[in-house]
């Protein structure tokens, strides 16, 4: 992912008014590993509830504010972006309001998410071998391109309008 700064990426939130977005607490740039990072996601400490994603979109970054539901799901649900069935941590449904006209009239997205936004751990971790011959790194390499894919399309089907 691109190196951003904080100004880059509270410009990037796409489902925020200018006031919500000045409200955006953001991570420290410089204590990230941006070159193990496919989309840059972050809780609130003041709102437990809310949750920040940045991800690279048609090569400019797009974010999201996101709003977890109150209720956990009832079975352990598979992360619909890292896909990972080995998953050390909780996953729950995020909601993002749509961006623009559709956001105003209160039109909103759904997707199961890890949590704590594990995701580019999770797809970097070497899978098991499947068979004899299996090449590990290349699936490794599968699953990031996945990730990455999976939450480009995401969040641009809730940016637009």
């Amino acid at each position: 992912m691109l190196s951003l700064d904080d100004a880059r990426i509270r410009a990037s939130f796409a489902n925020v008014s200018v006031r919500e977005r000045k409200n955006i607490v953001l991570p420290d740039p410089s204590t990230i590993d941006w070159e193990h990072v496919d989309y840059l996601g972050w809780r609130d400490p003041r709102l437990p509830l809310v949750g920040y994603v940045v991800a690279v979109v048609d090569d400019e970054p797009v974010g999201l504010v996101l709003r977890q539901t109150e209720s956990s799901p009832r079975r352990r649900t598979l992360c619909s972006w890292c896909n990972d069935v080995t998953l050390p941590n909780d996953v729950v449904l995020f909601s993002a309001r749509r961006g623009g006209a559709a956001g105003r009239r209160g039109d909103s997205k759904g997707t199961y998410i890890c949590q704590r936004f594990e995701c580019n751990d999770n797809v970097r971790k070497l899978p098991p071998a499947a068979y004899a011959g299996f090449d590990r790194e290349a699936a490794r390499q599968e699953r990031i391109a996945s990730l990455r894919e999976r939450v480009a399309t995401f969040i641009a089907s809730v940016a637009r309008d």
